[in-house]
């Protein structure tokens, strides 16, 4: 009898299916996270943890194939191979004419990387694979184990992990209605000076965590709320009087497993956006932070939330754009997210204090994370009293960030800043 060589395959989950359609240029839908240790990396021992821990997660070990309607997933027998980090940050790992996985680990000294196509995982399922990565790197290098009750929260059958959270928790919503009103508004759009190269441009700020939380309970709000009220006003300190008319907007990821029972390692985000006209702006902080408090308090609520979180299904259950085939619905989708894009003006996301087992904190110095995107992505990992902020751009200028650290530096919290541009001063 022959042998069955039928490959599984996989849906993609509702998030996924607009990510092929719109990675282009500098936005190619790739994140990075860094996990920064107090010793050089071992390429071998890193190896081996990779070749145990993505046992666990087969979905990530997928390649992306293209169907007569929709993107799927399909089963693949390649073997991720540990690499130096040598390539430019964030390149891309989807290409139409190749079978290729779509993620990378690589190493550069210190620092162990993981960088994923959108369409695997959010951050916050990517950090599940990672966290076991890392700590089972270091289980190696140290011959310890670290207690396993630790990983109960995420303790799910493989099933489980790549379950399609979208589907199995949606209810009917206002679909495409929801699409069209988070378009309705014409915001402000950052520019800036563009790689030639269409290559994604970095900077990493680090600051004190217990610094950031004193000035943020000074200002009578959570970590989350500071963080974006600063940026809006360095947003804001570069904009002309005439471009003060139009509104910021600021889109930030939410974490839906906070509010549905899912350990799936896939996507399972909604956004939210904060909106603040620049023209109410009176030079006090506290201006924007009531006005920022008082929409994240109104936008994460409950029938909010699922409301987003429908709308990311509008498109596959749409009968129109489902009997399309997929050359005509990359179309439909880039025209839709393009729409989308002219009512955001950048992205703060938010990954919160990174859990890691106690027995390895010795040997970690801090966490990083960066999301490639049209404009601006500022991405926060907090671990221990090391918070970072990863911006991704593709401008090879930095006016919004280098102001976001002047006011930082003002309040008294020093920042030590690096970036991926080694050829240019700012």
């Amino acid at each position: 009898m022959g042998q069955n060589t039928e490959k599984k395959w996989y849906r993609l989950d509702n998030a996924a299916k607009i990510i092929p359609s719109t990675a282009r240029g500098a936005n190619t839908r790739v994140f990075r996270i860094i996990c920064e240790l107090y010793e050089e990396i071992d390429p071998e021992m890193l190896q081996q943890a990779l070749d145990e821990t993505i046992v666990e997660y087969p979905l990530f070990n997928c390649i992306l194939r293209r169907g007569f309607f929709w993107y799927y997933l399909e089963d693949s027998e390649i073997r991720p191979v540990v690499t130096v980090d040598c390539l430019p940050a964030c390149s891309p790992l989807y290409y139409p004419d190749k079978k290729n996985l779509l993620y990378r680990v690589c190493y550069f000294k210190r620092r162990i990387v993981l960088e994923m196509f959108h369409v695997l995982a959010d951050g916050t399922g990517a950090f599940m694979f990672f966290r076991r990565l890392v700590t089972r790197y270091l289980e190696i290098a140290h011959d310890f184990r670290v207690d396993a009750s630790f990983f109960d929260s995420e303790a799910s059958s493989l099933e489980e992990k790549m379950n399609d959270a979208f589907r199995h928790f949606y209810k009917r919503g206002k679909g495409l209605k929801q699409l069209h009103e988070l378009s309705s508004v014409n915001a402000y759009q950052l520019t800036g000076e563009q790689d030639v190269n269409l290559l994604p441009h970095l900077t990493e700020g680090c600051v004190s965590a217990q610094a950031f939380v004193r000035e943020a309970k000074k200002n009578n709000a959570t970590v989350g709320v500071f963080a974006v009220a600063v940026y809006i006003a360095s947003v804001i300190d570069g904009m002309s009087e005439a471009q003060k008319k139009r509104m910021i907007v600021i889109s930030v990821p939410v974490n839906l497993r906070q509010f549905f029972p899912s350990n799936t390692a896939r996507n399972f985000f909604g956004v939210i956006r904060i909106t603040y006209d620049p023209q109410d702006f009176d030079g006090n902080l506290s201006s924007i932070t009531e006005t920022v408090d008082r929409q994240f308090k109104e936008r994460l609520k409950v029938d909010n939330v699922i409301d987003n979180m429908n709308s990311y299904t509008a498109l596959e259950r749409n009968p129109a754009i489902k009997v399309l085939p997929l050359l005509f619905k990359d179309l439909a989708i880039q025209f839709f997210d393009y729409n989308a894009k002219r009512g955001v003006t950048s992205s703060v996301s938010n990954m919160g204090q990174i859990r890691m087992p106690v027995e390895t904190h010795g040997f970690i110095q801090r966490f990083s994370g960066f999301m490639t995107a049209t404009s601006q992505q500022i991405t926060i990992c907090t671990f221990k009293d090391q918070m970072v902020f990863g911006e991704v751009s593709p401008f090879s200028t930095h006016r919004v960030m280098l102001s976001f650290y002047r006011r930082l530096t003002a309040m008294g919290i020093p920042v030590t800043l690096s970036t991926n541009d080694h050829d240019r001063q700012e």
